[in-house]
């Protein structure tokens, strides 16, 4: 196998293919050019205006400018040689095609890159060669011409080819060699060639050349010049590959200096062994007896020198630059990933690090879950996931897991915040722990203590108070590392001047604020401040500066003065979670070390690589990213801007403490897993074996169907059954046929013993007759198979007597009535060949409204139709002046009456035709059954069954627990009002109150309303137009007014507080269009149930995107409320009733770490004067009406309601009418979302799990 190179696909060589460009572009682009020396060269550099170009600044010489032309291609390629008198180094700038004037040069070699890199600082911004920003044109004339000798590279040479053909890469090398190749008598060189083996460290190489092109590769007027590494049986296993950048170099044999070289780097393996260029050079140019401006060519005499320079580098991790095909992670690395289902990389990226914190996976498998449902059940399918990765040999699936949150497929495309779902996860898992063995197991890894504090300086007095705190959320903007980060997190704020303190007793003081951290926990996640809100920008930004974080630190420095210090506080790095992206979208994935003395692993997905210290630490400390180069020290011009930033850094890091590591990383043994999680996955496991070897074994069998009596009797719907999902029936519920999985060697003798023996009948009894698909897409029984079939193996029987070879067969099984049995054998009617046909009857009971198989017949083709009538009475037992009507059911759509004074012939039935009665009834009867909305005729109700869907209905308020679903058999062709009659009929209310909701086919969530009018069909309904895909759901609602009533009035959507902000309730009332919201305060009230006196307190605001956007008044026209707009309702407090002169109200809104991410609902609140916020917060808890435990977790701020700009943290000592003291100023309880409503940017989400 052959690739080219630059290309990532795999070229054989004899596949044609795209090559490089062509030798000489090649080497021109690759290395750097000859050295010019020092001549005597003049020529004038001025600007369009007239000026000097001013290379002062640079300490550059304008006597020492030079310049060359010569002819490329037609055009001329101007060539300016910029000198630097005091290191005798040189630029060289190209132009081309050549013109006059030019805004800038492109640098095309520079010899001494040091050099290059102080020229650019100290000439920076007015270098000729700067590529950074336009500068002034340059006009370039020539004065005068003297150019010395050109110094040259020797081709012959190789310490001086591998450091010109070689491009420096920055990994460690392991060995370097080369290979020179004399080659003679050119032409009579055969099609493909290979030189001598030749060795490099521990590998062994050799050239392969196609002299006159590699012709499966299109290349036949090129030299094709490979690399080729050899494998032979005694070549050591840990040799299976070689990570190489090499060189391929012809020269001439009689002057090195004229030469052509190519490089590339490749993964040899022994699927890829072979690597290089299949347009090396153009043989016309390598035969030209001037090769590049030289007087010799390329090949001189018959005679050329092909040499390769190879650079091995050692590959730590084993996956240098792998293209990942066949990968596989548990035998490279022990260990496995976990599949993507789209967007849930941080999910992944967050379950491989709990995974290997052996104590958590440890106290999941402590929770009791054999009862559970894997679909329903977060704690089984977290311990089946766990399971899995200790033992599974691919990839991890985490359906069931996100199943068990209750997600669908549009949250598995949604990423979200990890931090975010790790708290989550925590809080479920933690109530699951309880009153089991891991009850405390989360408090004791994750937990630890932080004290707020403020101390004044001169008297002896302190506030403080101790939170738990489950993660640190660290800064990263400004900060060099995260010692740095720490100490900004203690950083000690003084409270003098206008801010001094007031504390209890001694007034007003100065004192210093902080934080203090009392204890770490074994287990330290640490999220680093990547995503913040950019008060310029009024948006969410990613930081990506530089933040370095070590493999151990000391955490003691942070502590309080009072804290436990018996054991040391060192944290060795256990995982590093790493984000690359940015705001908008980006990917997650982890590096961890699994165990304690064992290495670095890149957990990405479904993929797991071993990584280097580097790629932990140095590659995600993000900050500016190296410079990118040709490989020769130059840097490539559009990447010549200084603030080019690495967008993958690190997100969040996990430290264990060392002298608990074993404790924490300790080994889970066979008696830690549960037992009923094993058998689960060994039943899975043995069923999905089943499966595939049924898979494999499929072309072994083959399906066989059989309609019997029975079925054919309880069937309800078109033909006879449900062989084809072709009919609108197959909605409705009826028997299936038999379906056997038979071997196609099985004999049709074995097939019909088997079956008969089934339904318990003798085996000389029953007759299969082969159904047919006729041309009017029914499925009807044909012929009888013949006994010619008897010894014929199945396959045989569906290939000779089955039309176009289907893969399956279908036959009816026909049990021989009892009156045709003589002495145990069946003597069927038809086998004399006598006229008789098979022919099956159906009953259209108008009275059940039901149509189903009634019986089969033998008639005569020469009979009348209307003798079968005088059998039907009898058999029914129906008076025997009964009369019926007959029709002929040939296929969906077209149901014909039947003449009953034709024959069978003159009516064209034949054997498996279908003939259907219906008694006929008395006018009055049929009048009610119609009053009924039910059908008078068999030809309606083929209808109705032809046009029948089963349509679910779905409260349009879930919040309605009165209002169930249920599901309705309606036609496409029901009108709006029988429709709506139908489900009043179903709820026992009032039609006209019922008012129907679309549903979008592609979500299942309502859309809009439908209107009620003549032509307004259930087909209309179900698919509104025809770009829609059609739906089988519609919503309802029972209205408390007619649809005609409701024309006058406008639904408005009342959200009422009744406890605080924390139990909400939706109610929705009919208020009338031109009235005001006060006409709207009785309705509630009756609703609500409220008395005269609370409805007399209400009070309404609205509220848009979980912001008090104002206080609503109650004469606010009904007309101008906004659909957009959420109208709050509360009862005033008594403190707002009875507020006191000093004091005043503020807003109030809940955020959850950014004041750009509100959830929840907003209220007003009472600003008492000169309170602590230690007494305002016990108002806030009444106010709210939170639980004190949930209310404890919540950090209170004063934000600018307008900018939403970084919040300033409350402590209970602060005054908040003094800090709130702007007319802007709102109050924000920042706590976590738990509702699932909150989009926190475009690409996260809050979210809630529901298991």
């Amino acid at each position: 196998m052959r690739r080219i190179v630059g290309s990532n696909t795999p070229c054989n060589l004899h596949q044609s293919t795209t090559a490089y460009a062509s030798a000489a572009d090649r080497s021109k682009s690759k290395m750097p050019q000859q050295q010019l020396s020092q001549g005597k060269l003049r020529c004038r550099l001025t600007t369009l205006r007239g000026t000097p170009w001013d290379f002062s600044a640079a300490g550059l010489n304008t006597d020492d400018v030079g310049a060359s032309r010569r002819t490329v291609q037609k055009e001329q390629r101007k060539t300016v040689r910029v000198n630097d008198p005091k290191s005798r180094n040189c630029i060289l700038v190209y132009t081309f095609p050549y013109i006059r004037s030019v805004y800038r040069g492109s640098i095309h070699a520079v010899l001494d890159p040091q050099w290059y890199a102080d020229l650019v600082e100290r000439e920076r911004p007015a270098s000729v060669h700067s590529a950074e920003e336009p500068r002034e044109p340059i006009a370039i004339e020539d004065v005068e011409t003297d150019v010395s000798e050109k110094k040259v590279f020797m081709a012959d040479d190789p310490e001086t080819m591998f450091g010109v053909t070689l491009p420096k890469l920055d990994q460690e090398t392991e060995a370097e060699g080369y290979y020179q190749w004399h080659i003679k008598t050119y032409r009579d060189l055969e099609e493909r060639i290979e030189g001598p083996v030749f060795e490099v460290g521990e590998h062994k190489w050799k050239i392969l050349l196609f002299p006159y092109g590699n012709k499966s590769a299109s290349a036949t007027d090129h030299l094709s010049a490979y690399v080729d590494y050899v494998r032979t049986p005694d070549t050591p296993s840990q040799n299976r590959h070689a990570c190489a950048v090499f060189s391929i170099v012809a020269h001439n044999v009689n002057d090195p200096s004229v030469y052509l070289s190519q490089h590339a780097r490749h993964r040899f393996s022994p699927q890829e062994n072979d690597w290089g260029f299949t347009r090396f050079v153009h043989l016309r140019s390598a035969f030209s007896e001037n090769w590049e401006d030289k007087d010799r060519p390329l090949v001189e005499n018959d005679e050329i020198v092909i040499s390769a320079y190879i650079r091995i580098f050692k590959d730590p991790t084993g996956v240098l630059w792998h293209n990942f095909v066949d990968y596989d992670s548990k035998k490279e690395t022990g260990y496995v990933g976990l599949k993507n289902q789209g967007a849930t990389c941080y999910m992944n990226s967050l379950l491989q690090s709990l995974y290997y914190t052996n104590y958590f996976r440890k106290a999941v498998y402590q929770i009791p879950t054999e009862n559970d449902d894997p679909h329903n059940s977060i704690t089984l399918a977290l311990q089946r996931i766990f399971y899995q990765l200790q033992t599974a040999d691919d990839a991890v699936g985490t359906l069931d897991l996100t199943k068990s949150f209750g997600w669908d497929s549009m949250d598995a495309f949604m990423q979200h915040d990890v931090q975010e779902f790790n708290r989550v996860l925590q809080d479920n898992l933690e109530g699951k722990m309880k009153n089991t063995k891991a009850d405390g197991a989360l408090n004791k890894l994750f937990v630890g203590k932080m004290k707020s504090y403020i101390k004044c300086v001169d008297v002896d007095y302190e506030s403080s108070r101790t939170e738990d705190f489950w993660d640190i959320q660290l800064n990263v903007k400004g900060m060099k590392n995260l010692q740095d980060s720490f100490k900004d997190y203690i950083q000690v704020e003084t409270l003098d001047g206008d801010n001094k303190y007031f504390a209890e007793g001694f007034g007003l003081q100065d004192a210093k604020k902080g934080v203090i951290f009392q204890s770490f926990p074994p287990v330290l996640h640490l999220q680093l401040k990547r995503f913040e809100y950019d008060m310029m920008r009024d948006a969410m930004v990613k930081i990506n500066d530089r933040h370095e974080f070590p493999l151990e630190i000391d955490l003691e420095p942070y502590l309080a003065e009072d804290a436990d210090r018996s054991q040391p506080h060192i944290y060795k790095l256990h995982g590093v979670l790493v984000h690359s992206g940015d705001l908008h979208g980006g990917h997650y994935y982890a590096l961890i070390k699994p165990e304690k003395e064992s290495g670095w692993f890149k957990y990405d997905d479904d993929r797991v690589v071993r990584a280097t210290l580097k790629e932990v630490l140095e590659e995600n400390f993000g900050g500016e990213a190296p410079p990118t180069t040709n490989g020769f020290g130059v840097r490539a011009p559009q990447f010549q801007k200084a603030n080019n930033l690495k967008f993958m850094n690190a997100y969040m890091l996990v430290y264990v403490r060392e002298c608990m590591i074993d404790e924490i990383l300790a080994p889970i043994s066979e008696d830690d897993t549960p037992p009923h999680i094993k058998e689960q996955l060994e039943k899975e496991r043995i069923e999905l074996e089943r499966r595939r070897k049924e898979m494999e074994e499929r072309h072994l069998y083959m399906y066989a169907r059989v309609i019997h009596t029975n079925q054919y009797k309880n069937h309800q719907g078109f033909d006879m059954g449900r062989l084809e999902a072709s009919f609108p029936e197959n909605d409705v519920p009826a028997d299936e046929p038999i379906t056997m999985r038979i071997l196609k060697s099985m004999t049709f003798r074995e097939f019909r013993e088997q079956i008969a023996t089934e339904n318990g009948v003798a085996p000389g009894l029953v007759r299969f007759w082969m159904m047919v698909n006729r041309q009017n897409k029914t499925s009807r029984p044909d012929v009888p198979l013949p006994a010619a079939a008897e010894d014929m193996t199945m396959d045989q029987v569906r290939e000779k007597y089955f039309q176009h070879r289907t893969p399956d067969v279908k036959f009816f099984m026909e049990v021989a009535d009892p009156s045709f049995v003589e002495d145990g054998v069946a003597l069927w009617p038809n086998e004399q060949n006598d006229g008789n046909m098979l022919v099956f009857v159906k009953e259209f009971d108008t009275e059940a409204q039901t149509l189903k198989g009634a019986w089969y017949t033998y008639v005569n083709r020469m009979d009348k139709v209307g003798d079968i009538a005088t059998a039907i009475v009898s058999k029914k037992g129906w008076p025997s002046n009964t009369q019926v009507k007959l029709f002929e059911e040939i296929k969906p759509g077209m149901i014909e009456p039947i003449k009953p004074k034709q024959t069978y012939h003159q009516a064209e039935i034949q054997d498996g035709d279908i003939i259907c009665f219906q008694r006929t009834l008395p006018e009055k009867q049929l009048a009610d059954i119609q009053q009924s909305s039910g059908y008078i005729s068999a030809i309606e109700y083929y209808d109705f069954m032809l046009n029948r869907v089963r349509v679910m209905f779905k409260p349009r308020y879930t919040d309605d627990a009165q209002q169930k679903e249920f599901s309705l058999d309606l036609s496409k062709k029901n009108p709006y009002s029988l429709v709506a009659s139908k489900v009043a009929e179903h709820l026992g209310v009032d039609a006209t109150h019922v008012r129907f909701t679309t549903s979008n086919s592609q979500t299942g969530q309502p859309k809009s309303v439908v209107k009620q009018g003549p032509g307004v069909t259930l087909q209309s309904m179900l698919q509104p137009s025809y770009v829609q895909n059609p739906s089988t759901q519609l919503f309802y609602e029972v209205l408390d007014v007619s649809l005609t009533e409701l024309e006058s009035k406008k639904s408005l959507k009342f959200h009422w507080l009744s406890e605080g902000v924390t139990k909400e309730e939706v109610v929705e009332i009919l208020v009338i269009k031109n009235g005001s919201l006060q006409d709207a305060i009785p309705l509630l009230a009756e609703k609500l149930k409220l008395s005269e006196d609370q409805a007399s307190r209400l009070r309404m605001y609205q509220v848009h995107n979980n912001k008090l956007y104002k206080t609503v008044e109650l004469s606010y026209p009904v007309a101008s409320v906004p659909d957009y707009i959420s109208l709050h309702v509360e009862e005033m407090p008594e403190e707002e009733i009875h507020i006191q002169p000093n004091d005043r109200k503020i807003p109030v809104f809940s955020f959850s770490k950014e004041p750009s991410r509100p959830h929840g609902h907003p209220f007003m609140f009472v600003i008492k004067q000169g309170e602590t916020f230690k007494e305002t917060k016990a108002r806030l808890l009444k106010r709210t009406g939170f639980k004190e435990k949930e209310f404890g977790k919540i950090k209170f701020a004063v934000v600018k309601q307008a900018s939403y700009s970084k919040p300033t943290y409350l402590e209970d000592d602060d005054v908040l009418s003094q800090i709130a003291d702007e007319q802007d100023d709102v109050l924000g309880m920042d706590h976590a979302d738990k509702t699932g409503r909150t989009r926190f940017s475009a690409f996260e989400r809050a979210f809630q799990i529901k298991g």
